[in-house]
């Protein structure tokens, strides 16, 4: 037996038991008698260092457990390391640091200290066990032997370095030095350094060595296997192509693979349009004579797999029961009744002729009034499959038509692929979000679109991958948009145009109360409790925590109420009855986040109520005016756009035409300046109908008289005092009666729109229909007792125009 005494005496601390800083590493283990460069980036670390450069430069190196952890404690440092010494040290830009170390012997950690930003810790040196003469120069020789092999594989170490660890004589040195210059798995890696008898770590050394020559051959091997199979993919094509020539000459077309028969007993059923069978069976000619490895042959048979997978005459089966496709609307939506009733037309028509082309309905409105969830319930009442495309954000034409086969990686466009899915030619197709299409350098979407909208076109929808025509009459497609400018003019020409206005309180009551509340228990595993929301707490949440035009934000603070009960149940498996009433609501939802009604507390002189319809419903528009002697400009703030700004010239222009007849000083447009607002200026503000309101609001500051505060107007100007008819009326009117409003000046042209309007809001609001400006006046400014508006020699017509009353029962619900 021998040992090696000397080698601890030269390598080993001089003391048997010494107080080190500790540097964890990470991704590393340093062996004995290696020089390692580390870079340290943690505080701990870069404290440890600066403690053993103030002293000795002696440090204790041991790997870390886990190197996904950043903040090392004493469980999850390897007991077993080696002492080091730091011979360089340089610090980084970044504050990190880069060492050198060297690691002297093993040792094992025996107490963990922790100290202010660091760890030290208690280590002894290892003692390696004896070995045998024969067994260390045996194991000694066969592991050079492997390295050399190695080295000679690999060509990565140098000639020089093999040179250098032959002469080792130590069979300690020998295994740790050899480990260092391999790439093992840090597990094997600290195994071999736990390993303290000589041997074992020598045989294992040797172990892991052999297993990186196998993987090293085994890798060379598998790079010639590839260079082989290229070389043989090359060849085969070479004599298929020698074989088909051959088969040409002699007139052979036999021999084809199975897949190319099943293939082509796939075309021979499938039934489709003459046009479209007679490519697939030249596109099929075309494929048999092809290599199957060529990259063309690959195009060609993707191009029948998709001819033979669309529904070319797959239709599903139409409901034609017009009662129980009502009963479906009517389940599913509240109110919403022209465009059910043109969806009832339409299933009427095609009861009475067999063939009937599909109608392009485009549903328009406000976000979160059902425009999509409607186009799902007329498949559902019509026993169709449904498809929907959102065309959100859609810039490229080849999105809608497809690209050319001659591209690579080239598809049919949406409209095709979303058949294929359905697997029928006359599904529900909805192209959600029409009015959010952009255009770029590669097309114009809104373009590739009026082919697939037009009943007189889309018969024969030609896509540019299929060059074949492709029927759409079959198809009901229903389009949605939130703002009707934004299409363009010749595909609002193509759809027939059915608008959903904004909801009024009572409908979303009714539709929380049948629809949105039931939704929610049941989405959020409350079913089979008992929950019950009181009338006035529904009331309470439309107005004071929502403020939108649809049900969306409505639907959100209800699945907030459900949510929260659900965590209650779940803490409390024993209550099963929940009473939400108007009270509780702060408990659920917090703080009212809205105010309802906004009608000013008294009246005031210069500031009228207007009337504005945006993409989200109808608002109120607060409008104010003050006069300040000046030398006659008009200021307008507030954000407004030119059109409202011409409004305001209009409606200056005809006070002083009329100023004698309102007994307004005639020189005032010379003495005083006219400042006119309308608050949120961060808002953008345009358009005409704000012209009688601002021109009220001049003559209330230049009359000094106020204006009720409970009425609100909406009308255009002109410089006569014409009031011109406007739009979006029942989203003002709704706006209005949200709000508190008792009386509404409109224009008399604007009669016809109240149709629209429930009787249930007309019968809460006075409707005044006016055709002039002084008709405006006289119903809006408050006038002392014995105070007169107008000169009366001067009034030539009726200034107290009719106002529109509704009986009570008329009212339909």
């Amino acid at each position: 037996m021998i040992n090696f005494p000397k080698i601890f005496k030269d390598n080993m601390p001089d003391q048997i038991k010494q107080k080190l800083p500790l540097l964890p590493l990470r991704d590393i283990v340093v062996f004995p008698y290696m020089v390692a460069p580390l870079f340290v980036g943690r505080a701990k670390s870069i404290n440890a260092l600066a403690d053993a450069m103030n002293k000795n430069k002696n440090i204790f190196l041991a790997s870390q457990k886990k190197i996904s952890i950043d903040n090392p404690q004493e469980k999850d440092i390897n007991s077993i390391g080696v002492f080091g010494k730091v011979l360089q040290l340089l610090k980084l830009p970044d504050n990190t640091v880069k060492i050198l170390v060297e690691g002297k012997s093993r040792g094992c950690i025996k107490r963990f200290i922790q100290h202010n930003g660091f760890f030290s810790v208690d280590v002894e040196p290892v003692v390696e066990s004896e070995i045998q003469i024969a067994e260390g120069i045996a194991l000694s020789r066969a592991v050079i032997e492997s390295f050399e092999k190695y080295a000679d594989l690999s060509k990565n170490i140098s000639r020089e370095l093999v040179g250098n660890i032959s002469a080792i004589s130590n069979p300690s040195q020998l295994a740790d030095t050899i480990a260092a210059h391999f790439s093992f798995k840090i597990e094997d890696k600290q195994h071999l350094l736990e390993t303290f008898s000589i041997g074992k770590r020598l045989s294992m050394l040797l172990s892991l060595i052999k297993i990186e020559i196998d993987i090293f051959k085994m890798d060379k091997r598998i790079k010639s296997r590839v260079e082989k199979q290229v070389e043989k993919t090359q060849k085969s094509y070479y004599l298929n192509e020698q074989m088909r020539a051959i088969k040409k000459e002699m007139g052979d077309k036999e021999g084809q693979g199975d897949e190319l028969k099943e293939l082509e007993k796939q075309i021979k059923r499938k039934r489709m349009s003459k046009e479209a069978a007679t490519k697939a069976r030249q596109e099929f000619r075309k494929l048999r004579m092809m290599t199957p490895m060529s990259a063309e042959a690959s195009v060609v048979r993707n191009y029948i797999e998709w001819m033979i997978s669309l529904p070319w005459f797959d239709r599903s089966k139409v409901h034609n029961n017009l009662d129980k496709a009502e009963e479906i609307l009517d389940t599913d939506h509240y109110g919403l009744e022209k465009p059910k009733e043109r969806i009832l037309e339409y299933l009427a028509v095609q009861t009475l002729v067999k063939k009937v082309r599909g109608p392009i309905l485009c549903f328009v409105g406000p976000p979160g009034v059902g425009k999509t969830s409607l186009a799902k319930s007329v498949a559902r009442a019509t026993g169709r499959k449904f498809i929907r495309l959102s065309l959100g954000g859609v810039r490229d034409e080849a999105e809608i038509r497809g690209h050319r086969r001659t591209y690579i990686g080239a598809m049919p466009g949406k409209i095709i692929q979303s058949l294929k899915k359905a697997g029928v030619s006359n599904p529900v197709f909805c192209l959600d979000e029409v009015d959010k299409m952009s255009m770029d350098f590669r097309g114009d979407p809104s373009a590739a679109l009026l082919e697939v909208l037009d009943p007189e076109q889309n018969y024969s929808f030609n896509d540019h991958y299929l060059d074949v025509d492709y029927d759409l009459t079959d198809i009901l497609f229903i389009t949605t948009a939130n703002t009707l400018p934004d299409i363009p003019l010749p595909l609002q020409d193509r759809m027939e145009i059915i608008r959903l206005a904004s909801y009024a309180e009572f409908e979303k009551y009714h539709i929380a109360k049948n629809f949105l509340i039931t939704k929610q228990i049941k989405m959020n595993g409350l079913e089979g409790k008992n929950i019950k929301f009181s009338e006035n707490s529904i009331h309470s949440i439309i107005q004071f925590y929502t403020r939108e035009a649809g049900v969306r934000n409505l639907e959100r603070e209800i699945a907030s109420i459900c949510r929260k009960i659900s965590r209650k149940v779940v803490k409390n498996k024993d209550k099963n009855s929940f009473n939400i009433t108007e009270k509780s609501l702060q408990k659920y939802l917090g703080p009212p986040r809205f105010r309802h009604g906004q009608v000013e507390k008294k009246d005031q002189i210069g500031l009228v109520t207007g009337l504005a319809w945006t993409q989200v419903g109808g608002e109120l528009l607060c409008i104010e005016t003050l006069i300040m002697p000046g030398k006659g400009k008009l200021i307008t703030t507030g954000k407004l756009g030119d059109v409202m700004k011409e409004s305001a010239q209009a409606a200056l222009s005809y006070v002083r035409s009329r100023a004698d007849k309102l007994m307004i000083d005639n020189e005032f447009y010379k003495k005083y300046d006219i400042h006119i607002h309308v608050p949120e200026g961060a808002i953008p503000k345009d358009g005409p109908s704000a012209g009688i309101s601002i021109c009220t609001s001049i003559v209330s500051a230049l009359t000094q008289r106020p204006v009720y505060r409970d009425i609100a107007m909406t009308g255009e100007i002109t410089l006569r005092g014409r009031i011109l008819t406007i739009g979006g009326l029942k989203e003002k009117i709704l706006a209005a009666h949200r709000g508190g409003i008792k009386k509404i000046i409109i224009p008399k042209e604007n009669e016809k729109d109240l149709e629209e309007i429930s009787s249930i809001i007309l019968k809460q609001i006075d409707i005044v229909l006016v055709d002039h400006m002084d008709a405006v006046l006289s119903h809006s400014l408050i006038l002392n007792e014995g105070d007169i508006l107008f000169k009366k020699d001067n009034i030539s017509f009726e200034m107290i125009p009719t106002s529109r009353k509704f009986d009570q029962e008329t009212a339909i619900i």
